[in-house]
């Protein structure tokens, strides 16, 4: 047994299939299932098996792949206490969040003085709510956004850290005469014309429920995910829209307006998700408070 095969099983356990684990840790799928062969020869009890065409874990191997995470948050221990902060200091930390959240703190991150955080990489990812946390396998530290009423994060192989919760609004135009109203209920706005999201984004979970409470399906014209391009929208066509109170503001025209929907406490949690390992470097958690930093002030402005 080597770590480089605990490594595969983990991942594995994380990605869910052996070309996903092939494409994050960049060698051929043939490669990965000769590892986790060569690993399965220590064990008598299978560590994986077939499920249709996909190859996933048995309950033993999923035994093994939580003894791997705690291997590498103790082997990471170790290296925090060896390198030296000068050293770590020179680590990139690479940070992956959803459009909105990197429209808003990317920027801001990088205005803290030279030599207070270790260099920053960023990448936008604009997935569903359910595949946040593979992404902390190809990156350090992964924003996040998950639905209050939705299944919760999985605690058992990721590190969660709350952020805040962000309300989701009706975006209108001012000159609408829903404008006039300083909240809306669902009977009021169901039978407008819409933009929104597409289907596993948070805007449209929140319009199914505002259907549901009206009894009514909704008219919607548009599905853009990018809110600058739903707020154009909303601008030009008069269609309304669900959009984030503190991550869309900047991208709205003055000309948009957001008001809270009324009775129904819609909103998305924002979180921090990582490898628990990476919590022993002392880089990391200066870069975890700066972001926290950052997005208290989102919310308080």
């Amino acid at each position: 047994m080597e770590l480089h095969q605990l490594r595969i099983l983990r991942e594995l356990a994380d990605l869910g299939s052996v070309n996903a684990v092939a494409k994050a840790l960049y060698v051929s799928p043939s490669a990965v299932s000769q590892h986790l062969a060569q690993l399965q020869r220590g064990f008598p009890a299978a560590l994986t098996q077939k499920d249709g065409r996909r190859l996933v874990l048995t309950a033993e191997g999923k035994l093994l792949a939580s003894a791997a995470a705690s291997v590498a948050s103790t082997l990471a221990e170790v290296e925090a206490k060896i390198r030296t902060q000068d050293q770590d200091l020179e680590v990139p930390i690479h940070i992956a969040g959803f459009h909105s959240i990197g429209q808003t703190i990317f920027a801001p991150l990088l205005t803290y003085p030279e030599g207070e955080l270790p260099p920053l990489r960023f990448s936008d990812e604009d997935v569903s709510q359910q595949d946040f946390p593979a992404l902390t396998s190809g990156y350090d530290l992964v924003l996040a956004h998950r639905m209050p009423h939705t299944a919760p994060w999985p605690e058992e192989r990721i590190a969660v850290i709350p952020l805040a919760f962000e309300p989701l609004d009706i975006a209108i135009h001012r000159d609408h005469p829903l404008a006039a109203y300083s909240e809306l209920s669902p009977e009021q706005v169901i039978d407008e014309r819409w933009v929104v999201s597409r289907s596993g984004y948070s805007p449209a979970d929140v319009l199914e429920t505002i259907a549901a409470l009206a009894g009514r399906a909704p008219m919607v014209e548009h599905r853009v995910n990018d809110y600058a391009t739903a707020g154009a929208l909303i601008e030009a066509s008069k269609c309304l829209g669900i959009l984030p109170r503190y991550t869309a503001r900047n991208t709205l025209d003055e000309t948009v307006i957001l008001r809270p929907i009324k009775d129904l406490n819609s909103g998305r949690q924002i979180d921090l998700l990582l490898r628990a390992e990476h919590l022993h470097r002392g880089t990391v958690n200066d870069v975890i408070n700066a972001i926290r930093s950052t997005v208290q002030r989102l919310v308080i402005s």
